[in-house]
C-alpha cells in the first residue's frame, strides 16, 4: 500500500496534466503543420516527466524505463519521422479546418467541460496520481479526437489521434501506474505500429493527390 500523496504532489501532478491538455487546445490554433507537431513532442515531453515524477516519489522502477522509451519514440522518433515527411513532400505546410478557429475552440472548451465533470461524477480513489488527472486525462482524448474531426489534413489528423494516445496515457498512470514492464513496452510498441501506419497512409495519399488534404477523400462520399 503506498501512503497518502502530499499535496505538493497531486498539485504538480495536476498543473502537469492540464498543461498536456491545454497544449491540444493550441493545436486547434496552429496554423503550420510542422507547429503542431513540434506541440506534439513538447507534449509527450510532459507526459514522460509526469511519469518520472510519479516514478520518483512513489519509487516506481519500471516507469523510470517506460518514461525513457517514451522520450525515445514520442519526443524524438515519432516527431523526426513526420517532420521529414512533410519536409519531403513539398506542399502547402498550413493544416485545414473545416470551421473556424473560434468556433472549433468554443466546441473543443464545451466537450473538455463535459468530459471533466463527467468523471468527476466518478469517485475513484488512486493510489498514484490524483483523481483529476483521471478526469483531465478523459478531457485530453476527448478534445484530440475533435482535432481528428476538424482538421482535413492528414498530418493534423494523425497528431489528433496520437495526442488521444498521450491523454490514454495519462490516464493509465492514474489508474494502473503499477502495471509490469512488459506491458508498459508493448503499449509503446503499438504506438510505433500506428506511427508507421500513419506514416504509410501519408506517403499513399500524397502520391495519388499530391496534397495533405483530405478534402479529395470527402469527395468519394456518396
Amino acid at each position: 500500500m503506498h501512503t497518502a500523496a502530499p499535496s505538493s504532489f497531486a498539485g504538480i501532478s495536476d498543473l502537469i496534466a492540464v498543461l498536456v491538455l491545454l497544449s491540444v487546445f493550441v493545436m486547434f490554433r496552429a496554423q503550420l503543420i510542422r507547429s503542431q507537431v513540434r506541440l506534439y513532442a513538447g507534449q509527450s515531453a510532459l507526459v514522460a516527466i509526469l511519469t518520472g515524477f510519479l516514478a520518483t516519489s512513489h519509487h516506481i522502477v519500471e516507469l523510470y524505463a517506460f518514461g525513457a522509451i517514451s522520450i525515445v519514440l514520442k519526443v524524438v522518433v515519432v516527431p523526426k519521422v513526420i517532420t521529414r515527411f512533410v519536409d519531403r513532400a513539398e506542399t502547402n505546410l498550413s493544416s485545414s479546418a473545416s470551421l473556424g478557429v473560434a468556433s472549433m475552440t468554443l466546441i473543443a472548451i464545451g466537450v473538455a467541460v463535459i468530459g471533466l465533470f463527467t468523471m468527476d461524477s466518478i469517485h475513484f480513489e488512486s493510489t498514484a496520481l490524483p483523481s483529476a488527472a483521471l478526469a483531465i486525462s478523459v478531457a485530453t482524448v476527448l478534445v484530440a479526437f475533435l482535432l481528428v474531426i476538424f482538421r482535413s489534413d492528414v498530418v493534423s489528423q494523425a497528431m489528433g489521434f496520437l495526442s488521444m494516445e498521450n491523454g490514454v496515457s495519462v490516464a493509465s498512470l492514474v489508474v494502473a501506474s503499477g502495471i509490469p514492464l512488459v506491458v508498459d513496452v508493448a503499449f509503446l510498441f503499438d504506438l510505433l505500429v500506428a506511427a508507421v501506419v500513419f506514416g504509410l497512409m501519408m506517403r499513399v495519399h500524397h502520391a495519388r493527390t499530391q496534397t495533405l488534404s483530405t478534402e479529395p477523400l470527402d469527395r468519394l462520399k456518396g
